[in-house]
């Protein structure tokens, strides 16, 4: 980010962070629901809590709206009443308050208010949230999260109960690689932003897809078995995201066993 930009991503970052913990750790809706107060007191030009004395100082100078940052407060109340989903679309639907906010806000602060871009970025941003998922099945599992659809464990033959248990079968492996690919058309599709952004934009938007793709890539490496470990980038990885980036170019795609 231009330095310039960075005390204005803190803000973003704090509100975000902050109201994530409240869900996460807390489990205290009364405190998401100040937390909006607060918000809009920011908006009617009267913030109260340093955080949001922050941040309506940069959707004051970034004209940003309300909108993504009331998103978020949508998706942390879903948390709280977490009851999984049916379909990959009813999951994308919750993608679209969790994690494409964040996305539609970095735009902003470039100067992108267009549909188009808008678009692409939420492929890029529900994608990724998509590759964390299927990245953290075992860790959401031993908090009796379950993300996987529940139509997709039917259409695989595999139960809640072999998701308890960390049954790894033949089944199993089909339900991921289905997760997997499908995750992997998002990031592909969304990446093609890098295009009609500034270069400094471009290479975060290229790093971040392909991230999304070297994470589901580490996924199949250990033949989708994300229960005897969890699949991550190492330090190389990263550097070749870095590397790939810096040329324009996507890393992790094609993916080569």
């Amino acid at each position: 980010m231009p330095r310039a930009m960075r005390p204005h991503m803190h803000a973003i970052y704090c509100y975000a962070r902050i109201a994530d913990d409240f869900a996460d750790e807390d489990r205290d809706r009364a405190k998401l629901d100040d937390w909006e107060r607060q918000l809009d007191l920011a908006c009617a030009g009267r913030p109260r809590h340093p955080v949001f004395v922050a941040l309506a100082d940069t959707m004051r100078k970034f004209a940003i709206p309300r909108e993504p940052f009331g998103d978020l407060l949508v998706a942390f109340r879903s948390d709280l009443d977490f009851k999984g989903y049916d379909t990959l679309e009813d999951l994308l639907g919750y993608s679209r308050y969790s994690a494409n906010p964040v996305g539609r806000i970095v735009l902003w602060l470039f100067g992108y208010r267009d549909a188009k871009r808008q678009s692409l970025s939420d492929l890029v941003c529900s994608g990724l949230q998509l590759a964390n998922l299927w990245q953290d099945v075992y860790v959401d599992s031993k908090k009796n999260r379950t993300y996987l659809p529940r139509r997709d464990m039917d259409r695989f033959n595999y139960s809640a109960d072999d998701l308890s248990r960390c049954v790894y079968n033949p089944e199993f492996k089909a339900l991921m690689r289905h997760e997997v690919a499908f995750a992997r058309d998002l990031l592909q599709r969304g990446a093609g932003l890098h295009k009609l952004v500034d270069s400094r934009l471009g290479r975060d938007v290229l790093m971040f897809a392909g991230g999304g793709l070297a994470t589901l890539n580490a996924i199949e490496r250990i033949d989708y078995d994300v229960f005897r470990r969890r699949p991550k980038l190492g330090k190389l990885d990263y550097l070749r995201l870095g590397f790939a980036a810096m040329r324009g170019r996507l890393a992790g795609w094609p993916y080569r066993a």
